[in-house]
C-alpha cells in the first residue's frame, strides 16, 4: 500500500489549484490591463476620439432640441437630457452670455450675465434653439468610460480564465472518478482480470489501490478454490485407481477361496495373508485420505508459544533416528540447532514427522543412508531429509497424498514443504518462519 502524505490530499490539491489559478488570473489581468491601457492611449489620442465623441453628442443634443422645440432657457428640458448622458458637462451661451451650465442646473445664469470665456481647452459648437443660435461648450469624460469598459472586459476575461482553470482541474478528478465507476461496473460484471487504474497519490488513488488489491485478493481466492477443487478431484481420481488394484486382487483371492481352488493348507494361508496385506494397504490409503480431508477443513489453527528448534524437534528426531535404524536404515544426522525460535502446532509437527518417516520406510533404499540436515532460506529455517528411492517398487501410495498432507500442514503453520526428486535421489525440505534469538 502506497503512503499518502498530507501534501497529496485532495483538500491540499484543491487549495493549490485555487491558489495557482488565482495567481495566473491576476497575472493575466495585470498583463491585459497594461496592454489595454497602451492600446487605448494610442487609440484615444491618435484617432481624435474625443472630437468624434463631442460631435456625436452635439448631434444628439441638436436632434433633441429640434424634436422638442426647446429654447436656450428651457433649463428643465435641457437637464432632463443631461441626466441621461451622465458623462457630459455642457455650457450654453446666447448672445455672448451664459444661459445654462450643467454644473449649476437649477440656477438662472443669464441674470448674472456671465460672458463667454475663450479657453484653449474648451471646444465650442453652434446649436440652433427655438429662440435662435447659441454657442455650446461641451466636455465629456470619454476616456474614463472607455477605460472603465476595458477594465470590466479585462476582469471578465481573467475571471473566466480562473473558472476554466479551476473547473479543468476539478474535471480531471471527476473523469478519474467516472473511470473508477466504469471499472467497478466491469468488475461487477465478473471480469476480475480487468486491472483497476491507479493514478496519483491522493485519497482517490488510495481508494483505487484498495479496489485493485481487493480484485487481486478475490481473483486469487477464486483461482485458489478452483485449483483446490481440481486438486481434490485429481486426488479422488488417483485414489480410485490406487484402491482399484488391491480391491481387484482381494476379489480374485476371495473368489478362489470361495470356490476352494487351492491345493493345500499352505496355499490357503498364503492367499489369506495376501488378502490381509491388501486390506492393510487399503486402510493405509484411506487413513491418508481422511487425514488430508481433516487438514483441508481446518482453515485456522492455533499456534503455540514460540520455542527453540531444539526444544521442538530434539525428542522427535531421537525417536525418528532410532526407528529408522531399527528398520535397517543408516541415518546420518547433521543438524546444527538454530538459536532462534518458531511457532508450531505440536500435533501437526508430530503428524508431519510421522508421514515423512513412513514415506522413507516404504520407498527408501536400505543400502543408501538417510541424511537429515538443517537448512536456512531467507527468513525461514528447517530441516532437509535426503534418501534414495527404490528403482522399482509397487507404490501403493502413488497418489502422494501422504506428502500432500505434509505440505498442507506446513502451510497451515505459515511454513513450507518442498519436495524434489532427481532420478533416485529424493529430498523433502520443511521450513518454518525463523524468529531471531
Amino acid at each position: 500500500m502506497r503512503i499518502m502524505g498530507k501534501k497529496n490530499s485532495i483538500y491540499i490539491q484543491l487549495l493549490r489549484l485555487l491558489s495557482v489559478s488565482a495567481i495566473i488570473s491576476v497575472i493575466v489581468f495585470l498583463s491585459l490591463k497594461y496592454a489595454g491601457e497602451k492600446a487605448l492611449d494610442r487609440y484615444y489620442y491618435n484617432f481624435d476620439y474625443e472630437d468624434k465623441m463631442n460631435e456625436k453628442y452635439v448631434g444628439k443634443f441638436q436632434q433633441y432640441i429640434s424634436e422638442h422645440d426647446i429654447t436656450s432657457r428651457d433649463a428643465d428640458k435641457i437637464n432632463h437630457w443631461m441626466r441621461k448622458q451622465k458623462i457630459l458637462s455642457i455650457s450654453i451661451y446666447k448672445d455672448g452670455i451664459q444661459v445654462f451650465d450643467s454644473a449649476y442646473p437649477n440656477q438662472e445664469l443669464w441674470e448674472e450675465e456671465v460672458a463667454i470665456a475663450d479657453y484653449e481647452w474648451e471646444v465650442y459648437y453652434s446649436v440652433t434653439f427655438a429662440d435662435g443660435e447659441a454657442i455650446l461648450s461641451i466636455m465629456g469624460v470619454y476616456a474614463y468610460q472607455l477605460y472603465n469598459y476595458a477594465q470590466i472586459a479585462e476582469l471578465l476575461i481573467s475571471f473566466a480564465l480562473y473558472l476554466l482553470l479551476v473547473l479543468g482541474g476539478i474535471r480531471r478528478k471527476i473523469e478519474y472518478i467516472m473511470l473508477l465507476k466504469d471499472e467497478i461496473e466491469i468488475l461487477e460484471g465478473g471480469s476480475l482480470d480487468y486491472k483497476i487504474t491507479v493514478k496519483g497519490k491522493d485519497e482517490l488513488s488510495a481508494l483505487a489501490e484498495g479496489l485493485e488489491n481487493m480484485r487481486l485478493s478475490i481473483h486469487g481466492l477464486i483461482e485458489s478454490e478452483a485449483q483446490m477443487a481440481h486438486h481434490n478431484q485429481q486426488i479422488v481420481t488417483e485414489m480410485s485407481h490406487d484402491l482399484r488394484t488391491p480391491i481387484t486382487s482381494m476379489m480374485l483371492y476371495t473368489e478362489i477361496l470361495k470356490k476352494g481352488n487351492y491345493k493345500n493348507e499352505d496355499q490357503l494361508t498364503e492367499y489369506i495373508e495376501k488378502i490381509d496385506k491388501k486390506a492393510r494397504r487399503m486402510k493405509q490409503l484411506i487413513d491418508h485420505l481422511f487425514e488430508y480431508s481433516l487438514v483441508a477443513k481446518e482453515e485456522n489453527i492455533r499456534l503455540e508459544e514460540p520455542e527453540t528448534f531444539e526444544e521442538l524437534f530434539y525428542d522427535l528426531f531421537s525417536e525418528i533416528c532410532s526407528y529408522l535404524e531399527q528398520k535397517g536404515f543408516h541415518v546420518i544426522f547433521q543438524v546444527k540447532w538454530m538459536k532462534g525460535k518458531a511457532q508450531v502446532s505440536t500435533n501437526y509437527v508430530m503428524r508431519v514427522m510421522d508421514n515423512i518417516t513412513s514415506n522413507i520406510v516404504k520407498y527408501a533404499e536400505l543400502t543408501s543412508p538417510v541424511i537429515i540436515s538443517s537448512v536456512y532460506e531467507g527468513s525461514m529455517a528447517g530441516f532437509l531429509f535426503e534418501n534414495k528411492v527404490l528403482p522399482e517398487k509397487d507404490k501403493t501410495d502413488s497418489s502422494g497424498i501422504g506428502m500432500q498432507s505434509v505440505q498442507s500442514m506446513m502451510e497451515k503453520m505459515n511454513g513450507a514443504c518442498i519436495i524434489e526428486q532427481e532420478g533416485q535421489k529424493f529430498r523433502v525440505k520443511i521450513l518454518l518462519p525463523f524468529q531471531g534469538a
